[in-house]
C-alpha cells in the first residue's frame, strides 16, 4: 500500500499534467480555426480545378491521347503513394490512422504484384513505416508548414513528385492523408493526383446552366492541360497539405480534451485513496493509544 508521501506526490505530478494537457488543448483550438478556414477556403478552387480539367480531359480524350500527365506512362506496374503525417505526436489516433491505411494499400498493391515506393510527409509517418517498410521509403519531408503552411510548401513536394514522374521512376501516385470533417472527425482519403483521374460520371453533379455550358479554349485544349495540370498537382497537394493541418489540430485538441479530463478523474480518485488512508494511519494510532492506556 502506497504510504501518503507517494500518494501526494502522485496528485502533484497528475496535477502538473493536467495544467499541461489543458494549455495543449488551448493552443490548438486557437491553431485550428486558422487552419479550419484555411482548409474550407481551399476546397473550392481545387474542385473548380478538377472539374475544369475533366471537361478538358474530356474534349481531348475524344481526339487524342493528351499530355502524359493525363494520359499516364501506359503502365499500371509501378505504385509511389505519399503518405503525409505530422511531425509531433499526441494527437490521438490522427497519425496511426494514415499509416493504417498507408500498410493496407501497399499490402493491396503487392497482393496484385506491383511495385510501392513511399513519400512521406512528416516525421511520425517517416519513423512508423520504417518499422515495416524501410525498403520502400525514398524522400522524407520533414517541418512542412511549420511556422505558417503556404503553396510554396506544396509546389516543392509537387515538383519532387514531377520530376521523379519524368524520370520514369513510378506509373502512379497517390495522396493518403486526412480530410478535416470536424474536431472529432477526421476522414482517411487516398486521392490519386497522376496521372489525372478523369471523374467516371458527372450524373451526381447539378444540371445548372453553368454545367451544360459548352466553351471555346484559345489555345487548343492539349497546350492548356500540358500548362495547367502541374499547377493542378501542386493545388492538389496543397489541398492535401491543408486539410491534414487541420485535421492535426483537431484531433490534437480532441486528444488533449481527454487527456484533460482523465487527469481530473485520476486526482478525484488519488484524493479518495489519500483520505482513505490517510483516515486509517489516524485510526490506527487511536487504536494503539487507547490500547496502551487500556494496558496501564
Amino acid at each position: 500500500m502506497p504510504s501518503l508521501k507517494d500518494l501526494k506526490n502522485r496528485i502533484t505530478s497528475v496535477k502538473s499534467t493536467q495544467k499541461i494537457t489543458a494549455a495543449m488543448k488551448m493552443v490548438a483550438a486557437s491553431k485550428l480555426r486558422r487552419a479550419q478556414d484555411q482548409a474550407e477556403a481551399g476546397r473550392p478552387y481545387a474542385e473548380r480545378m478538377a472539374r475544369m480539367l475533366s471537361s478538358l480531359a474530356a474534349n481531348v480524350q475524344a481526339g487524342g491521347e493528351g499530355p502524359r500527365l493525363m494520359a499516364g506512362t501506359g503502365k499500371d506496374e509501378v505504385h509511389l503513394l505519399v503518405v503525409m503525417t505530422a511531425d509531433r505526436g499526441l494527437c490521438g489516433a490522427f497519425n496511426s490512422s494514415i499509416v493504417r491505411e498507408a500498410r493496407r494499400q501497399i499490402a493491396l498493391l503487392q497482393g496484385q504484384g506491383k511495385t510501392v515506393k513511399i513519400m512521406t510527409v512528416g516525421r511520425k509517418g517517416r519513423d512508423n513505416l520504417r518499422r515495416t517498410h524501410a525498403g520502400l521509403i525514398g524522400q522524407t519531408f520533414e517541418e512542412v508548414g511549420r511556422r505558417r503552411l503556404s503553396f510554396a510548401d506544396a509546389d516543392q513536394i509537387a515538383a519532387r513528385v514531377l520530376e521523379m514522374f519524368e524520370a520514369g521512376e513510378f506509373d502512379v501516385c497517390s495522396v493518403v492523408y486526412n480530410r478535416f470533417k470536424s474536431a472529432m472527425t477526421q476522414i482517411v482519403t487516398v486521392q490519386q493526383v497522376v496521372p489525372f483521374a478523369v471523374p467516371e460520371s458527372t450524373e451526381a453533379a447539378p444540371a445548372t446552366d453553368e454545367a451544360r455550358a459548352l466553351y471555346e479554349y484559345e489555345p487548343d485544349e492539349e497546350q492548356i492541360l500540358a500548362e495547367l495540370l502541374p499547377r493542378n498537382l501542386s493545388i492538389q497537394v496543397y489541398r492535401a497539405l491543408l486539410e491534414n493541418a487541420a485535421s492535426e489540430q483537431g484531433a490534437r485538441m480532441t486528444a488533449m480534451d481527454n487527456a484533460t479530463r482523465n487527469a481530473g478523474d485520476m486526482i478525484n480518485r488519488l484524493t479518495l485513496t489519500y483520505n482513505r488512508t490517510r483516515q486509517a494511519y489516524i485510526t490506527k494510532e487511536l487504536i494503539e493509544i487507547i490500547s496502551g492506556a487500556e494496558a496501564l
